[in-house]
């Protein structure tokens, strides 16, 4: 895929993410956030369906929202509720009503989002594969693209970049590295994670789930403040782990530039200082992921060290 049309398409998801169907936080007459007295979570004010805890059913009925008009979380089907754009349509609702029916039939939420992830994944494996085979080519031509690289430091004429720039393909080349390869699942990587974000903010019977002491709606930084201190502190130390993991073995072939070494560092804090602020299922999806591309990327070395051997 050719950079302009990856810029298009990024462009084209944004404008989709941000003009159609986002969760809207709930209000009271002074436009304030209202909170969920139990978890201390602000709740949505757009819900795709209804709670059914009654102290929250009360507080949207306080805050006039019409708990009445919307189905049992139970009952939710695709086509619920009306038309909110295609964002909502085509994401939103069939994830949430994914999860919800995967999520009664095995009895919580939190596994049938660690399943519906892991099938994604799965679907998605033949585009990852090929992002974890160009990190380990690209490590493999190492030395050559370095001897380049040193050949002409101190050239910045015209000429010596481009013959510079010929070698350096020539190299690619020769080793099947196309820098683009796989960058289809990346680049609807963020769309997912917003997508999951808006499931699980929308959907009742997701955000008032409970596992392993999580509440699924609810933030590390206010479950900090909780009787399960140290649950959601692990969540935050498991996602930081997972991810820096996830980074490194990614970037392994991408050390040409000295300042990539402490890309994984730079991306595990960003990722830690978010998990904060992200409800905790989220944090569940994204620890997920993360196993999931470690595992697939030492996958990738292994069969990269018997295919060496063989």
């Amino acid at each position: 895929m050719k950079l302009k049309n990856k810029k298009k398409f990024l462009l084209i998801l944004l404008i989709l993410c941000l003009t159609t169907g986002c969760t809207k936080t709930l209000t009271d007459s002074k436009n304030k956030p209202v909170k969920d007295d139990i978890t201390g979570q602000n709740l949505t004010e757009n819900i795709l369906c209804k709670p059914t805890n009654k102290n929250i059913i009360k507080l949207y009925e306080k805050n006039k929202v019409k708990i009445s008009k919307l189905p049992e979380c139970d009952d939710f089907k695709i086509n619920s509720g009306k038309y909110e754009g295609l964002w909502t349509s085509l994401l939103i609702k069939p994830l949430s009503f994914v999860l919800l029916k995967l999520g009664k039939l095995i009895g919580n939420y939190a596994l049938s989002l660690i399943i519906i992830s892991l099938i994604i994944r799965i679907i998605a494996y033949p585009f990852t594969k090929k992002t974890a085979m160009q990190s380990e080519l690209m490590q493999k031509a190492q030395p050559e693209l370095l001897r380049i690289q040193n050949k002409y430091k101190d050239k910045q004429d015209q000429e010596s970049l481009t013959r510079q720039s010929q070698e350096m393909m020539s190299v690619y080349k020769k080793y099947n590295i196309n820098p683009m390869s796989g960058c289809l699942f990346s680049m609807i990587q963020l769309p997912l994670f917003i997508a999951f974000f808006e499931a699980v903010q929308r959907t009742p019977a997701i955000f008032e789930g409970k596992f392993l002491g999580l509440q699924l709606g609810t933030t590390p930084i206010i479950g900090f403040s909780s009787s399960n201190l140290i649950v959601y502190l692990i969540l935050v130390v498991i996602i930081g782990i997972t991810t820096y993991f996830s980074f490194k073995l990614n970037a392994a072939g991408n050390t040409l530039d000295p300042s990539m070494a402490m890309m994984p560092v730079m991306m595990v804090v960003m990722i830690i200082i978010m998990s904060l602020f992200m409800p905790s299922a989220l944090g569940i999806y994204w620890i997920t992921t993360n196993l999931f591309t470690v595992i697939q990327n030492l996958l990738v070395k292994r069969s990269k060290i018997k295919y060496g051997k063989a």
